[in-house]
């Protein structure tokens, strides 16, 4: 069986005085599958919504008003360093060893963590940046300001003169504040599907590659988090009346795609809820889908996690009680990428610095293969050279005696 884990974290006051649970915890590693059971837990920590980011050797965590993050050591349990920032910090995400901040300012900041590069846009959003996603390459942004902008992660990555610095397209139909931004896993263009949720009770489904609206979703009470199932085939929304709803975007009635019977301008009224969760546990601030989309985890204002199974629909099973607001839900992946380097410490971050260096472990027996071949030639490679003449197209290749083919 695939072993699972839950990284959590929490903000805020106690709810009750409870002295079972420690003051000073404010992020926890849970093991989900086979047996629920805590693995470990870092102190000192209160990190708000969208504010954790969790690798394999590392958690970053912005703090709660404040303009610096933490970041925790996997592997030793501790906290290895505070990274200081101008602005205080709104949300934060993973691209790859890039750590993609947004702050209340609306600006945008990335971080590469191995050489400790430091990119800062300027203020792209009139209000706080909310919450962010990234795909391998793209960065889309959210705000208070009700609009989503998108960000080739390259281009903003440039080491040019002048990157520029402005947005691909801005993705602006909401009326009000979005409360949760998603990304789907397809990096076609033409599948590239993202949903943002905002206060107006809307959840609106995009192409972010081309700014199309694919569909509107009217819930009957503002929707505060949302998550695509692992094959964004279904959406999963949570709103401030306590409800989860389940949304079929590929169901008997597709709302997405060639069947769908209505045009993508028609607004789709959300009916019932999958459930709803008790006042005990108050409204779900954050929510995660497990890695074969049948459980569906959420965290409460009042400290609950809960678990709510798909597969026989039963009432959610109350998994545990942090004693606290739980902000944050992050599941791991039971099968990890295959990369060549793990961060082992990270580099922090230098804004006058012009050269770098890279810091980082190799995984794994090279061999001879193309990585452990470029990394021990010296200039470029003559397997790196004959692969780039082979990709040119035909009729650009010199032949022997010097004359195009």
């Amino acid at each position: 069986m695939l072993s699972e884990e839950l990284v959590s974290a929490i903000s805020g006051p106690p709810v009750a005085a409870n002295t079972a649970v420690s003051k000073d915890v404010g992020i926890y590693a849970h093991t989900v599958t086979p047996t629920w059971a805590a693995k470990a837990t870092f102190k000192k920590s209160s990190a708000p919504r969208h504010c954790l980011a969790v690798t394999d050797t590392h958690i970053f965590a912005a703090q709660d008003q404040k303009a610096h993050v933490h970041v925790y050591s996997r592997q030793r349990g501790n906290q290895e360093a505070l990274i200081p920032f101008q602005e205080r910090i709104g949300c934060l995400a993973l691209a790859g060893d890039v750590l993609v901040l947004g702050t209340v300012q609306g600006r945008l900041i990335l971080w590469e963590t191995c050489t400790g590069r430091h990119v800062a846009t300027p203020p792209c959003h009139v209000q706080a940046v909310s919450c962010l996603a990234v795909t391998p390459c793209h960065v889309l942004s959210a705000s208070d300001d009700s609009n989503v902008n998108v960000w080739s992660l390259a281009r903003l990555l440039d080491l040019g003169a002048d990157p520029g610095y402005e947005p691909d397209l801005t993705l602006s139909n909401h009326r009000g504040a979005i409360t949760d931004l998603v990304v789907g896993p397809s990096a076609n263009a033409e599948t590239s599907l993202c949903v943002s949720a905002s206060k107006d009770k809307t959840c609106i489904l995009w192409n972010y590659r081309t700014g199309q609206v694919l569909r509107t979703l009217l819930f009957p009470a503002a929707p505060l988090c949302v998550a695509l199932d692992p094959c964004a085939r279904s959406l999963f929304v949570t709103t401030d009346d306590r409800g989860l709803f389940l949304v079929e975007l590929f169901g008997d009635k597709p709302l997405l795609g060639s069947r769908s019977a209505e045009l993508a301008s028609i607004v789709v009224q959300v009916g019932a809820p999958l459930g709803v969760a008790d006042e005990d546990a108050g409204v779900a601030s954050c929510l995660a889908v497990n890695y074969d989309g049948t459980s569906v985890f959420t965290g409460h204002v009042k400290g609950k996690i809960l678990r709510w199974s798909l597969v026989d629909n039963s009432y959610p099973a109350e998994m545990a009680n942090l004693n606290a607001s739980v902000t944050n839900l992050v599941l791991l992946p039971p099968i990890k990428d295959k990369r060549h380097t793990r961060a082992v410490t990270v580099v922090k971050p230098n804004q006058t610095q012009r050269q770098y260096t890279l810091s980082a472990q190799l995984e794994g027996d090279l061999g001879d293969g193309r990585f452990g071949s470029v990394l021990s030639s010296v200039g470029i490679g003559d397997q790196v050279l004959e692969a780039a003449l082979a990709s040119l197209p035909g009729d650009i290749l010199p032949s022997k005696d010097g004359v195009k083919s």
